[in-house]
């Protein structure tokens, strides 16, 4: 696209730092970067605010709003209160989820970036040497570059896709038609989300995944909790299976796939939502002439995000491998640090939170219980049911639990919440783990009842009773004259 651009150095850079990407990441690093002082120049290629804001976190959210709505009015029995079946519009529904984007839109808008003092080049460029990006045939110089450039849908080799019509999270929400069978490819947190949301708003859904359980990445107890729920609301999943070939037309889709036990079938459905991962967005960047290495699929970095050229840094989805709008923003107040003041701070490796937001909820930090038992750390694990939490059986939201997971010593290791508001609740955690408090700090901790959040101090109690053994309640009641039964 550009000539090869040989930039001596010497001459001082226009900019103190060239954002490239306009998504979380960029955005964050750019509003900051502005307002501690610095020159500062954002290159994006579409628009701003990134997958986040327009095909991701926000429109998603606001789906699922909808169709626990729709849920609540379905189960209103569960609380006295005569049940209806609603009636639902796509269209109206997608709407919503436009004007909740338009809502938050303002947060990133051209104006507000340009009323901080940043400069905005809308545009698609490339690297022309180690020190210079071009643009709009424009050479942008900086003394330092942040690359947010984020990630996109990846989208699976399979025989026939490249000839029917598919979604993906970049065009699912533009939806207006009805979808009478939704098959989803993918049993991630998005696959299960979206699966969540259209069964509740009226659509069929199959929801296929090769491996042996949904959300793969989490403990199956926990995972089985959501699994349960979705079933019980009527998502077919289909497990261990793989889809071979794809073939139809709009309206009329088939898939042929193979079984866990090797044998084939077709599957039919109207629409087909692939949520099979993500791509870090790399090429075409002209990142060889910027001495930026690539590998595994992202930008490599240090713990600092300097690439291999120290001039320029990566954050986000791009740098990976924790592909979270709140890990972007992470990212970006690292990179800064770096790139304007020279600090050495260092990207957040072991105490990383995340959420899906199905109904319930399941958010985990740390370490799992596979984690512990892949690495060979000694550990406990403790849960506690919500379904003896008060708060949780007066709404009528009982399935779930928490459950931590403590050294011997009884420092924190991890912890995971499946059930109401964990996304919330496993805050606490984040903030125990962070500065490094034990199991018996939460349980000294007082929980206003009736809430939810009692469950952090119940499971955390479920070690000190692990503590008290026969033995030493024998001993305390000899020591204190105690008089009660010690068994």
């Amino acid at each position: 696209m550009f000539d090869t651009v040989f930039f001596s150095g010497r001459a001082k850079p226009e900019y103190d730092l060239c954002v490239i990407g306009g998504g979380a990441a960029g955005l964050v690093a750019a509003a900051g970067a502005a307002q501690l002082g610095a020159k500062v120049i954002l290159v994006e290629k579409h628009k701003l605010g990134g997958d986040c804001l327009n095909d991701g976190c926000v429109p998603s959210k606001a789906l699922l709003h909808s169709a626990k709505v729709a849920q609540t009015v379905r189960r209103a029995g569960d609380a006295a209160i005569d049940a209806q079946t609603p009636e639902i519009s796509l269209q109206r529904v997608m709407q919503r989820v436009r004007e909740v984007i338009k809502a938050i839109e303002p947060n990133d808008s051209p104006e507000r970036f340009r009323s901080l003092g940043v400069e905005l080049v809308f545009g698609a460029g490339q690297f022309g040497s180690r020190q210079a990006f071009a643009v709009n045939e424009r050479l942008l110089t900086a003394r330092k570059f942040i690359l947010a450039t984020g990630s996109r849908p990846l989208i699976p080799d399979i025989p026939g896709l490249a000839e029917v019509p598919y979604l993906t999270n970049e065009t699912v929400f533009n939806l207006s038609e009805v979808v009478p069978c939704l098959i989803i490819l993918g049993a991630g947190p998005i696959g299960v989300e979206m699966a969540q949301a259209f069964v509740r708003l009226g659509s069929a859904v199959v929801l296929i995944d090769r491996s042996t359980q949904i959300l793969s990445r989490e403990d199956p107890d926990m995972a089985a909790v959501v699994e349960t729920r979705l079933s019980h609301e009527g998502v077919v999943i289909h497990l261990g299976m793989i889809c071979l070939k794809v073939e139809g037309e709009a309206g009329a889709l088939r898939l042929l796939v193979r079984h866990a036990d090797g044998s084939e079938s077709w599957l039919g459905g109207s629409h087909l939502l692939l949520a099979t991962g993500r791509r870090a967005n790399v090429e075409n960047l002209g990142l060889e002439l910027a001495g930026v290495e690539v590998g595994h699929g992202r930008i490599q970095t240090d713990q600092r995000l300097r690439t291999a050229n120290p001039d320029i840094y990566a954050c986000g989805d791009v740098a990976g491998p924790y592909q979270f709008t709140h890990m972007a923003e992470h990212h970006a107040g690292i990179a800064l640090r770096g790139a304007l003041f020279h600090l050495p701070a260092k990207i957040e490796q072991c105490v990383i939170p995340w959420c899906t937001f199905t109904d319930p909820e399941l958010a985990r930090v740390g370490l799992s219980e596979r984690d512990a038992q892949e690495q060979g750390v000694d550990y406990r694990a403790y849960r506690f049911p919500f379904h003896e939490i008060d708060r949780a059986i007066t709404d009528n939201d009982t399935p779930g639990m928490a459950k931590i997971l403590c050294a011997p010593n009884g420092r924190l290791l991890g912890a995971a919440i499946v059930g109401p508001n964990a996304g919330e609740l496993i805050h606490e955690y984040v903030l125990a783990m962070s500065r490094r408090l034990k199991v018996g700090d939460l349980a000294a901790v007082i929980h206003i009842y009736p809430t939810l959040a009692q469950i952090n101090r119940r499971v955390a109690n479920e070690h000190l009773k692990e503590k008290l053994t026969p033995a030493l309640r024998r001993w305390m009641k000899l020591l204190f004259g105690l008089r009660g039964r010690t068994a």
